[in-house]
């Protein structure tokens, strides 16, 4: 591609970019020949049609323009699940956020809980993760670890809520992620010869996260970093803790641990 076309396609784009800025409507001034009533109504038909830039539109209109209204709380809980449908995340997480400071004794507020966490969890996905088979324990897991904590106050807070039970299946998902977090570090610092970090880091994983698949991986990695490190007692302890446990796991002795 020569300058000149390279010139007209930056041209083009940038007015592409200043007409959809100048074509956004503010909420203030949407909808105004309309009634609060047809606002929330049409808001609600664009939510069934999953037209959700539409609702989303609708809800932000009625929340600017009538932020008493008698269906605007309502409409703001629907906001939040139509900003998680667009996959705009950040957004869905602060509009729970505001719905729980606002409306902490909604009938729905734990709705606005299980979105938060949920939109959290979906936030740290990229599009390839999502169509892929990525392994997230690889990643940066602030947003997981801030998903865990949204479903955890979910379940301690509402213990009987239609939503505890998902709640309780991504918990216990996000936790394995955790742990395999955890797994990966240690084995990063044992391939590194740090075997002093690496059996603290195992430690770590094994006492915080009983239960989790990992912590089999996690005590075998224990013994080999005291194995290396000549601490024999705590090298047969762990072993110890290993075969008790888990009496099916094959160890051998005669070379380097094995599952």
């Amino acid at each position: 591609m020569n300058k000149k076309m390279k010139l007209l396609c930056m041209t083009a784009l940038i007015a592409g970019l200043l007409s959809a800025c100048s074509t956004t409507t503010d909420p203030a001034d949407a909808y105004k020949g309309e009634t609060e009533q047809q606002i929330y109504m049409k808001g609600k038909t664009a939510l069934q049609d999953k037209s959700y830039s539409e609702a989303v539109k609708r809800f932000e209109a009625l929340d600017v323009q009538y932020p008493y209204g008698p269906d605007t709380e309502n409409a703001q809980l629907y906001l939040i699940y139509a900003y998680y449908m667009k996959e705009d995340y950040s957004l869905a997480v602060a509009a729970a956020d505001r719905f729980i400071r606002i409306h902490p004794t909604n009938p729905n507020v734990d709705y606005a809980y299980y979105l938060r966490g949920v939109s959290d969890y979906y936030q740290n996905m990229g599009i390839i993760e999502k169509v892929f088979a990525i392994d997230l324990a690889t990643r940066d897991l602030s947003q997981i670890q801030k998903s865990y904590s949204d479903f955890n106050e979910l379940v301690t807070r509402f213990p009987n809520s239609r939503y505890t039970p998902s709640a309780h299946q991504y918990m216990v998902y996000l936790r394995n992620v955790l742990a395999d977090h955890e797994l990966h570090v240690a084995e990063y610092y044992y391939n590194r010869r740090a075997y002093v970090a690496a059996a603290n880091r195992a430690g770590g994983l094994v006492a915080h996260f009983q239960g989790a698949p990992s912590v089999v991986d996690g005590l075998v990695l224990m013994a080999k970093a005291y194995r290396k490190l000549g601490l024999t007692k705590l090298e047969q302890d762990t072993v110890s803790v290993l075969k008790y446990n888990y009496p099916n796991i094959n160890v051998d002795y005669d070379s380097d641990y094995k599952l």
